[in-house]
Parts: C-alpha cells; structure tokens; sequence
C-alpha cells in the first residue's frame, strides 16, 4: 500500500470511528500517533509536542477562553427575559411581533454569547410558552428560536470565525467585518419571512392585545434603556474596538469579560456560584477547542506527510471543476458533514482540506470562510442530527412534538441558502465593510 492510500485510509477510518461515537479530540491524536509512528518513526512526537506548544502560544486563539466566558457570564446575568419584553413591546405594532421580538432577542444574545445551546435552551424557556399562549402556530414559534438561537455561528465575535482563522491564516479582524453585514442580512430574512407569513396567514401569528398597544412610548423606551442598550453597549463596544484597531481581539475579548463581569453585577446576578459555574464551562469549552486543535495539526502534518493533500488536490483538479461548481461541492460535502459532526470538527479537520484549493479556483478565503458559517447554520436546523431541534425539544411543552420542531425549522433552511446565494452572486455584502476600514 502506497503512502497516499494509508493516508486516506487513515482520514476514512478516523470518520468511522467517530461516527461509532468516540471523543474527536482523543482519536484524532491516536490516529496520529499511531499512523505518524508509522510513516515519520520517532520525529512524531517531536511533532506532537512542538504542535502542542504551537497552539498554546497561538495569540488568535488567546481570545477564545475570553469570548467565552463573556458569553457565559452573560448567558448568567438574568438580562434575556428583560431584554425579550421590552424589545416584544417596542415591536408591537408590527405583524408577528412576539415572533420578530425573539428573533431580535436571539441575535443579540447570541452575539454576546455565541453559544448556540444556551440561546436556544434559554429561548425556549423564556419565549416559547408566551407565543403559544398567545396563539402562535407552534411549528413557526419553534423554527423561529431554533433558526434565531444559531445566529451567534457567523455574527462577531463568533468563536467559530476566531478558529477559522487560526486554521486558514486570516485575519480575524478582517474575517469579522467581513461577517457583520451577512449575518445582518441572515437575521433580516428571518425577520421579513416571518412578517410575511404573519400577513398573508394571520391566524399563525395573532396580533397583541389592545392593552399591550396602549403602553406609552416612554415606558418602553424606559424598557429598553435598562435592558438592551447595556447590552449592546457591550457588544459594540467589542466588536468596536476590534474593527476599528483599537484593539487585538483578545484584548478587545478581555474587556468584553470584564464588562460582562460589571453588566451582572448591575444587574445583580453575580455570586460565587454562577461565577465559578461560568469559569468551569470555560475551562472545559477550551479545553476541547485547544485538544482537537492539537489533534488537528498533527493529523493534517502526518496526512500531508504521506501524501493524502496532494492526492485529494490532483483528484479535485482532475475533474475540471469551475469556481462555482467547486463551491457547491465544497458545500455540499460541508452539509453532509454537518449532520455527524459538530462545527469544531469541521472547521478543524475538514475544511482545511478545502484551502489549499481556493487560490487555484480564485476563491476569497474570507468569502469562502462565510459560506462555511453560513452552512453550518444548517447543521442545526437539518434533521436528524439538528442539535437546535433537540435543545428545545428539551424544555419545549409537552404538545409540541419534535416534528413539529423539525417542520417549522424547514423555511429557515430556505433562508440560509438564499443568504449563501446572495453573498456568491454579491460578495461586496461581505467585502465592502473590510475593504472600507482596511482597504484592499
């Protein structure tokens, strides 16, 4: 057997090992170490090491534990259910509102927290129960949280983006320019598809009382100052710092901890327990991102020491593929992957492979990196394996089955492959912000 087929062998048989169900991280390494023995002799646990240390030094991925914690402290400081009234009451007036309110809600706390369970999860809890109540068709209730709960995948500070660009050589800071308007334009489908159902199908989203539409404008906007607008100081205050170079991202993730630390205290919702909770799931979050990262490298250093890079690429490029069929190829493999595999997985092990192949098809990295994330949006949404779909199913009220759950994500899947369209055919809606703050 030639080194290019052990090679392959080694990338089909780390699929179906995890597809048994065993820790990525841990059989990536394994693989590793037990092919990398084979191939390069005792150099590769000089390999491993030296990876090991890469990684550890790595300033991008510095942000990552940061980001988190933000995000959990966040997740912890009783702010949603404030922040989902009071936009509910300044967007009462519009079709679906309840509906557009949590839509807004989930791409707000999704940005300060980029954890997609969490949002979903707490969603559920918070905005489900309400819009059934109010007579909400509970297929459209359900995808709206689902749909609305995946947001934190591509709008900065996305964890996701940060290792995307450890893993292509971006620039990060770039990377999040260039996704702030696409995952805008993402949450305004989302938000136009749902008030257009509400008009032409009222009975799926009934108006709000007279009552609710009496409330005086001072009222809400009382609502609003308290609840969303400490919120979205944080946020732009971030994201601020980091695009217009006032700051590194992990300095910028730093001061986003030490905001979200104050924003719970104001809100007195900081104590010991929550604090060493949010620590914890920290820890182990990063943990997990540092482990397939090492894993990662040194599976890629010994597949492409015997070969199995160049094998893929001369088979690629055998079939005279043009840019745009390679594309859908591309994402398409992405979708596949998508139902077994988490999005760490994939941007880690798989999409690497893709890389090396983008300057031949004349492909911007940046643009590719944002179909990557605009994909993964759907390995939440897509049955079987839709992991938003079982986190609300979680705390969901009993009558609401997990097929409704399923069939009301369905029209959200439409969004996203309009969004990804959009951003092929105009990639100015991604490249203009960058090239505006950065130039070319």
């Amino acid at each position: 057997m030639t080194d290019p087929q052990v090679a392959i062998l080694m990338l089909v048989s780390f699929i179906f090992i995890i597809l048994l169900g065993f820790p990525v991280a841990f059989t990536l390494v394994a693989m590793s170490v037990f092919v990398g023995y084979y191939a390069m002799g005792d150099r590769l646990f000089a390999l491993l090491v030296q990876n090991t240390y890469d990684i550890m030094a790595n300033d991008v991925l510095v942000a990552v534990p940061l980001f988190l914690f933000m995000g959990y402290v966040v997740e912890r400081a009783d702010i949603l259910e404030r922040l989902f009234f009071s936009i509910q009451l300044a967007a009462r007036r519009i079709p679906a509102s309840m509906a557009v309110a949590a839509l807004i809600t989930c791409a707000l706390f999704a940005t300060a927290t980029g954890i997609v369970g969490a949002v979903v999860t707490l969603m559920g809890l918070l905005a489900l129960p309400p819009m059934l109540k109010a007579g909400y068709d509970k297929r459209m209730s359900s995808g709206v949280i689902c749909a609305g709960g995946t947001l934190g995948i591509l709008i900065p500070p996305s964890i996701m983006l940060i290792v995307y660009a450890a893993t292509s050589s971006i620039s990060v800071v770039r990377l999040y320019a260039a996704a702030l308007f696409p995952g805008f334009v993402l949450a305004g489908l989302y938000i136009l598809y749902v008030i257009g159902r509400a008009i032409v199908s009222p009975k799926v989203a009934p108006r709000v009382s007279a009552e609710d539409m009496a409330i005086s404008p001072m009222v809400v906007f009382g609502r609003l100052l308290t609840s969303a607008f400490p919120l979205m100081v944080l946020i732009m205050s971030v994201l601020g710092a980091i695009l217009f170079g006032l700051a590194t991202p992990s300095e910028a993730a730093a001061v986003g901890a030490l905001g979200a630390l104050a924003l719970a205290a104001a809100y007195r919702a900081l104590n010991w327990d929550k604090l060493r909770e949010a620590v914890f799931l920290t820890a182990r979050t990063s943990a997990m991102v540092i482990y397939l990262f090492i894993g990662s490298w040194t599976f890629s250093s010994v597949f492409s020491y015997l070969g199995g890079d160049k094998l893929i690429e001369e088979w690629v490029l055998a079939m005279d593929l043009s840019p745009v069929t390679f594309l859908l190829l591309a994402q398409l493999i992405i979708f596949i992957l998508g139902w077994p595999l988490e999005w760490t997985e994939i941007i880690i092990i798989f999409v690497p492979i893709f890389l090396p192949l983008l300057q031949h098809f004349d492909i911007d990295p940046i643009i590719f990196g944002l179909l990557v994330a605009l994909n993964l949006q759907t390995s939440f949404l897509t049955p079987p394996m839709a992991m938003s779909a079982y986190y609300l199913k979680g705390v969901a009220p009993p009558n609401v089955e997990l097929v409704d759950i399923f069939r009301g994500s369905f029209p959200f899947l439409a969004m996203v492959f309009i969004a990804m369209a959009m951003l092929y055919i105009f990639p100015g809606i991604a490249l203009y912000l960058p090239e505006l703050i950065y130039g070319r």
